[in-house]
């Protein structure tokens, strides 16, 4: 994802969805210099044209739902949210570049050792790390992550934002199960942001345009996808875990909200989708439920 966002970032500003300044600073040297190329119009537009064609819909679904959650976030923010848990963070630079986020405290969760990457990472170009950000290094197959958060510093009692993008198709059903019930018994208003795969294209129920050069990518990256969830299902699914659907929108819906009627030439990644969920009710002093371990 840094090098979608990276080369999304380098496009002309009337057509780029957002713009992240830190993400070409994540890619090994050689993707650095495929993202600069990104920046010169004709190299730039083959460059986008050949990763559409070997990747079918992975660039265009990667920054439509990028922009999607930006403006969620932005918007929990502006209405009084100050608590952001990104879980799963890798590379995610919302914490630096989405507005609003200085002025609250950022939890980013993720395996300990992807966290120093990006702590060196940052202090090489930040100079110094944000106060306003907290590293939680967390297991997410194995830690107790309601433990880990309060020990960061995240008070239950108060409503959160959260965001869970490209996590949940790498963890076991047990691990999502505990997730997605910490968020249920976070503070009423609440919110996740959260991406998934259909179910069906792991189960082999459905076939999706350009799904075989998709697996095939991330099963030699030794990241195989292990869970997914039915649409159909899906509102009863976080019903059973404290939380109310929003929204669910397909790679080709949310496309159309942001490419508008180019996206109806964009074909691929339809098996991919981001979906929004809240605490019910309206925001307490009450603490949430005891420890949820994950995993």
């Amino acid at each position: 994802m840094a090098l979608l966002r990276a080369i999304e970032s380098a496009g002309r500003p009337g057509d780029r969805l957002f713009v992240d300044p830190l993400a070409r600073r994540f890619l090994p040297s050689s993707l650095r210099m495929v993202a600069r190329l990104a920046a010169l119009p004709l190299a730039g537009a083959a460059l986008t044209r050949w990763i559409d064609r070997r990747w079918p819909g992975a660039r265009s679904s990667g920054v439509a739902r990028t922009r999607l959650i930006d403006e969620l976030l932005a918007r929990a923010l502006a209405g009084g949210v100050r608590q952001v848990v990104i879980l799963g963070a890798g590379f995610d630079c919302r914490a630096y570049r989405v507005p609003g986020t200085e002025h609250a405290r950022v939890y980013e969760v993720d395996h300990p050792t992807t966290q120093q990457v990006k702590h060196e990472r940052l202090a090489r170009v930040l100079g110094t790390l944000p106060a306003h950000v907290r590293f939680v290094g967390v297991d997410l197959d194995h830690d107790d992550l309601a433990r880990a958060l309060e020990r960061a510093g995240w008070d239950p009692a108060l409503p959160s934002f959260f965001v869970c993008e490209g996590v949940t198709n790498y963890l076991d059903a047990a691990s999502v199960d505990a997730l997605v019930r910490l968020v249920g018994h976070a503070a009423p208003s609440s919110t996740i942001a959260f991406t998934y795969v259909d179910r069906a294209l792991l189960d082999g129920a459905r076939e999706y345009a350009g799904q075989d050069a998709i697996m095939a990518t991330v099963v030699r990256a030794g990241e195989p996808w292990t869970f997914g969830l039915a649409p159909g299902e899906l509102r009863s699914y976080l019903a059973e875990r404290g939380l109310e659907l929003v929204e669910d929108l397909g790679a080709a819906e949310y496309r159309e909200r942001y490419f508008g009627a180019a996206a109806r030439a964009m074909r691929g990644y339809e098996f991919y989708r981001a979906a929004v969920a809240r605490v019910p009710g309206a925001p307490s002093n009450s603490s949430a439920p005891g420890h949820v371990q994950a995993g």
